[in-house]
């Protein structure tokens, strides 16, 4: 499949902001959207819009070769039908009709999945149905992906799917499993916290390593992945035939443990764990066995090397790319 213009939307979000420089970089014309902050990468066609108009999809499609549907909005109840369900079906009803897409790209997610809010006995493959978590945002996921999957089997439009778990970036994990601010994902450990011991932390202000437990004390386990990864992974899907009509796990190699993630970040931090017991947590984990039969995917961040990049982040002095949602 020979794939030359690329559309890309939410291009200045966090995937697509570290996915332009390596599709520049392996040869692709990217024409990317710009909504309400600036993409500034150098060669890269820049077309101004917002995907809830109507009109933009055929003037944003002309001429491409493949889509990246990227952009969405989180938690916003006034925009989000607008935005992630309407946006998505303007760029696959134009997809349809044009007929030059030769493969349209629709970011996943494993929130489609209920992850930790659900019990999961068995880890999450593609076959797992549609279970998506209390929120707008899991919501949208779910619809979104019915769209797709719909599309290729009415029109054959050349869908692929891929269902990325949470995405980490620059400092994110130190932002999520230390107290201190920015909080970053959920759980909101002050929001859980239940003793005076745990409470004191948040009054005083002092930092500290989260470590969350099961009523019972073992520790919770979850699936994440690196940004470098979840680059790798649309990559390796562009232009490949075989993954047309199909939906891949996008992870890191192994999930993680709390015990273990809290303890080596304290140790390199040299700060206090504090135990949280949340019994509204279930452990999950992904099987990534079909992305990495298919599509080759080899993901090489597990959570010691997420961690390492975020420390390195922080002694570097860079400072966080503002975000709009927690997590």
């Amino acid at each position: 499949m020979k794939i030359r213009n690329v559309l890309i939307t939410g291009a200045s979000g966090k995937i697509g902001r570290n996915l332009i420089p390596e599709l520049l970089k392996a040869g692709y014309h990217v024409r990317a959207i710009q909504f309400d902050e600036p993409v500034d990468f150098k060669g890269v066609e820049i077309i101004e819009g917002d995907v809830r108009d109507p009109g933009l999809a055929r003037k944003a499609l002309k001429d491409m070769d493949a889509v990246i549907h990227l952009a969405n909005c989180k938690e916003n109840r006034e925009v989000f039908m607008e935005t992630n369900i309407k946006g998505t079906f303007y760029l696959l009803d134009e997809a349809r009709n044009c007929r030059h897409i030769k493969q349209f790209i629709q970011a996943g997610s494993d929130a489609r999945a209920g992850i930790y809010y659900y019990p999961h006995p068995y880890p999450i493959d593609e076959t797992y149905p549609h279970s998506a978590y209390p929120g707008y945002y899991a919501f949208s996921k779910v619809l979104e992906e019915v769209m797709c999957e719909q599309y290729f089997i009415q029109y054959q439009l050349p869908i692929t799917i891929l269902r990325f778990s949470w995405v980490h970036d620059e400092d994110d994990f130190l932002a999520h499993i230390t107290l201190s601010e920015p909080n970053f994902g959920v759980p909101v450990w002050c929001e859980i916290a239940k003793t005076q011991d745990q409470k004191k932390y948040f009054e005083k202000g002092i930092d500290g390593v989260a470590k969350l437990i099961h009523p019972g004390g073992k520790p919770g386990i979850r699936h994440i992945v690196g940004i470098k990864d979840t680059v790798e992974g649309v990559l390796l899907a562009l232009g490949n035939h075989s993954a047309i009509g199909q939906a891949f796990a996008i992870t890191g190699p192994s999930p993680f443990s709390y015990d273990f993630a809290a303890g080596y970040v304290s140790e390199r931090l040299n700060l206090p764990i504090i135990e949280f017991e949340y019994e509204g947590f279930y452990d999950f984990t992904h099987n990534i066995s079909k992305a990495r039969s298919i599509l080759g995917y080899n993901p090489q961040y597990d959570i010691t090397r997420i961690i390492d990049d975020a420390i390195e982040f922080r002694k570097l002095g860079k400072k966080r790319t503002p975000i709009k949602y927690i997590g």
